[in-house]
């Protein structure tokens, strides 16, 4: 006879539910927690850095700069997010310079018995290994992107090789190119060394010289120097083409203010400011290409009007990462407008900064124009971006860097010492004669204290540059008793009427152009970035605080 049913399950299968209801739980409150993360996790501000620079600047009694000839740091140096992913960010650069050789190793064919006076072939792909593994070893701060195959040199037994490489401390993605010559020899196990390298440039039979005529804008054709141009460079102005393009197009345009002809660090708050706010507003800014430089940098000592934008900051890097039009192209488009329509365009005209960006956010015109006809400081672009806009506008430093034409002398100074130096930046000029704001700065950084100071940081016989505005080239004398010294002016080729820049510059201008007072500061500062020891005359060399007496 069969037992009667008790009405409970055996224990074994209530133990397995148990377990699956405590798992299901688990899984199910894993998932919930990993939504709430997602949801709530604010990842590091990009801006951070570029904010604590707008603190720096809008920390001021009133609406004006002092004059200051120093270099603002652009996009490049303040490492700000890209629109174009930067390398400098890529974790995988040193893998993929380490894994070039590798790959170059294994396809390396190492022949028996091998005779040290043989000549070597320059195109095998043994000596291209070599030559990596010796730059990976001798230059840290240099990522090298491309190799072409090397080819022979002078003599028997000496290699040219070009590639193109990126300087570790640039954050941007732009490329440079050197050309060495290398004396290979022969291992004892048969395989490829370097004998010795010679410097910057000496593998004159690995690169492609180009004579050339040029077409300038007044249409005449003027002959340059043998060039070894930069091809990577296009800084052409955009065109906006047809009407119907032109009528679809939303504009802001800023007439010209009282930032004109201020310094150039004036000029760039001022710019990005506007530049800033076409963002917010889904607008193409309409960019004036001619910049005012301020006397401070001209040998005039006269504000020198008429220059171009491009020969300072980085005119195609600009046209990639934001939406602009350039002024004349704009104003010719418009005209032509007006004379084939009957209609006109819809134009909103903006007299006062006081209008804020945000009051401008649903107006539907094709042209905003922002007019500042009122007296300084009421009349300056970063006006706009005072006061309650600042939490809206964002200035978009990462669009701004700084001109390659003038990155290409800084790689050629860094390179012709190797990459291996370091550097003091000497302040002195008018500030060094003003003892009421600065009463030790001259003292400090007479020739006996600079040598006494950096004895104590920078070894003997190092590779120094002086980055300085001091205009006595035989100042820093007496430092060469102790250092292999090197100042700017020691490169005047680099921008000589028969330099790669002179040639491109009087290209871009019709004429040739002078290497102002402007440019000398950034190639001096971008120079003094790339040491590997930097020495700062407000930080180091003396106590005086930078802006003045009790401004520290």
């Amino acid at each position: 006879m069969k037992e009667p049913n008790s009405g409970t399950d055996p224990i074994g299968q209530n133990l397995i539910k148990l377990i699956s209801n405590v798992c299901f739980s688990v899984f199910v409150f894993t998932v919930l927690v990993i939504t709430v993360i997602a949801i709530t996790y604010q990842p590091p501000d990009p801006w951070e850095s570029s904010r604590a620079l707008t603190r720096v600047f809008t920390n001021v009694e009133n609406a004006t700069f002092m004059i200051d000839t120093s270099v603002l740091k652009t996009g490049e140096d303040v490492g700000m997010v890209s629109v174009v992913a930067s390398p400098a960010a890529a974790p995988s650069e040193a893998d993929v310079e380490a894994s070039d050789v590798r790959n170059d190793e294994t396809n390396v064919s190492v022949s028996v018995g091998c005779d040290d006076g043989r000549l070597v072939n320059c195109s095998d792909r043994g000596v291209l290994m070599a030559i990596k593994k010796f730059n990976l070893k001798h230059f840290k701060g240099i990522v090298f992107l491309e190799y072409q195959m090397p080819v022979d040199g002078v003599n028997p037994n000496e290699c040219d090789v070009s590639w193109r490489f990126r300087n570790r401390k640039e954050k941007s993605w732009r490329r440079y190119r050197d050309f060495r010559r290398f004396k290979i020899g022969y291992t004892d196990d048969c395989g490829y060394k370097i004998v010795n390298a010679k410097g910057w440039h000496s593998g004159v039979n690995a690169r492609r010289p180009r004579s050339r005529f040029n077409s300038t804008r007044s249409g005449e054709r003027v002959k340059v120097s043998p060039s070894y141009r930069d091809d990577e460079i296009n800084d052409t102005i955009p065109v906006v083409g047809s009407d119907p393009a032109f009528r679809n197009g939303k504009y802001l345009y800023y007439s010209r203010g009282g930032d004109y002809c201020k310094n150039m660090n004036h000029y760039i708050w001022s710019f990005l400011c506007a530049l800033g706010e076409a963002q917010y507003l889904n607008r193409t800014f309409v960019m004036d290409l001619s910049v005012c430089l301020a006397s401070t940098y001209t040998t005039s000592k006269k504000d020198e009007e008429g220059k171009d934008f491009r020969f300072y900051f980085d005119f195609e890097h600009l046209k990639e990462t934001a939406s602009i039009v350039e002024e004349a192209e704009f104003l010719k488009d418009w005209k032509r407008w007006e004379k084939n329509h009957k209609w006109k365009i819809p134009v909103r005209k903006v007299p006062t900064y006081k209008v804020t960006p945000m009051q401008l956010k649903k107006d539907r015109s094709t042209i905003i124009w922002r007019q500042f006809d009122t007296p300084e400081p009421e009349n300056y672009w970063y006006r706009v971006c005072e006061s309650k806009a600042a939490n809206y506008v964002q200035r978009p430093w990462e669009a701004l860097w700084k001109s390659k034409r003038l990155m290409n002398i800084v790689s050629e100074i860094s390179g012709q010492m190797d990459w291996d130096f370091d550097a003091v930046h000497v302040v002195r000029g008018e500030k060094a004669q003003n003892k009421e704001l600065w009463p030790h700065l001259d003292d400090d950084t007479s020739p006996d204290n600079l040598v006494s100071k950096l004895q104590g940081v920078i070894q003997p016989w190092r590779n120094l540059y002086v980055a300085t505005n001091e205009p006595f080239y035989n100042y820093f004398d007496r430092l060469r008793s102790h250092y292999k010294v090197h100042l700017l002016d020691d490169y005047k080729e680099l921008w000589g009427n028969t330099s790669e820049w002179y040639n491109e510059t009087t290209v871009l201008n019709g004429k040739p152009v002078e290497f102002d007072g402007y440019m000398r500061v950034a190639v001096d500062t971008e120079v003094l970035y790339r040491a590997k020891t930097q020495v700062e005359t407000f930080y180091n060399l003396t106590s005086d605080c930078k802006d003045g007496i009790n401004t520290c």
